[in-house]
Order: C-alpha cells, then sequence, then structure tokens
C-alpha cells in the first residue's frame, strides 16, 4: 500500500476504507473522534458541503466557505478524547493539525466539542488550547 492511498486523516487505514464513506454519506460516522478526522479530511480537501452538513445547526457560521483562504493542511494528531463513543451522546476531542499558510509552516491545537443527536455526530464548537511543551516542540 503506497502512502498515497492512505487516509488524510492520520489513522493509517486506506482513505476508501476510512474517512471517505463518511464523507461521501454512504456511512455515518459512528463516534466523534471519527467525525473529527473526517472533518479534518474535508478541510483538507476543501469540502465544504460535508462541513456545513456536519456542523451542529446552533454554531453553523453563515459563510458557505469554511474552507476559503490559502490554507493547506499537512497533518493531524489526535491528542484525546471524553466521551465520544458510539453510546454516548456528547464528546470532546483534543487534536492538533499542522498547515502552511504562505509557505510558512502554522498549526492549530483544539478542544472540540460534539453532540450526536437522532445517531447523528454533529461538531458543536473548539476551542483554542495552549500546546503542551514536549522536546519536539521547544
Amino acid at each position: 500500500m503506497s502512502t498515497s492511498d492512505l487516509c488524510l486523516c492520520g489513522s493509517g487505514i486506506k482513505q476508501k476504507d476510512c474517512c471517505d464513506p463518511y464523507i461521501k454519506g454512504d456511512k455515518l460516522p459512528p463516534t466523534a473522534e471519527a467525525l473529527m478526522r473526517s472533518r479534518y479530511v474535508a478541510y483538507a480537501t476543501g469540502n465544504d458541503d460535508y462541513l456545513l452538513q456536519t456542523w451542529h445547526s446552533t454554531t453553523r457560521p453563515e459563510d458557505e466557505s469554511p474552507t476559503a483562504g490559502d490554507v493547506q493542511w499537512i497533518g493531524l494528531q489526535i491528542l484525546s478524547t471524553e466521551q465520544g463513543s458510539e453510546s454516548d451522546d456528547e464528546g470532546v476531542v483534543e487534536f492538533r493539525a499542522r498547515c502552511r499558510i504562505d509557505d510558512t509552516a502554522a498549526g492549530l491545537d483544539e478542544r472540540s466539542e460534539f453532540v450526536r443527536e437522532d445517531g447523528r455526530w454533529f461538531y458543536v464548537d473548539g476551542t483554542a488550547i495552549q500546546p503542551q511543551r514536549t522536546r519536539e516542540n521547544r
């Protein structure tokens, strides 16, 4: 398997077996983390429709192009999850997303909140978090 077959979400699974079925509407993400990963792929590929469909109606932006701008998403790392399993109705996913903006390395560490309604997960809101200092980012 070539690395180009691997899902952009960093799961190590082929994209066609990972996030693609969610983005194409063939399956619903079973967990908050699965929705988080598929939304990252949607950002990375410019799929505004999927992002808006998976954004909770109470916090969904009026802007119909959430991926507008010159951002190239280049990596996702899940830092932690709280609840968000197939048996929960709420969940939190903390993640680190790396990107390039105008050839400058950047990133986002966020604590994202999710809710499940009628068996479907939605992104509600996110709060930027301060990255933990480790040897690799000193």
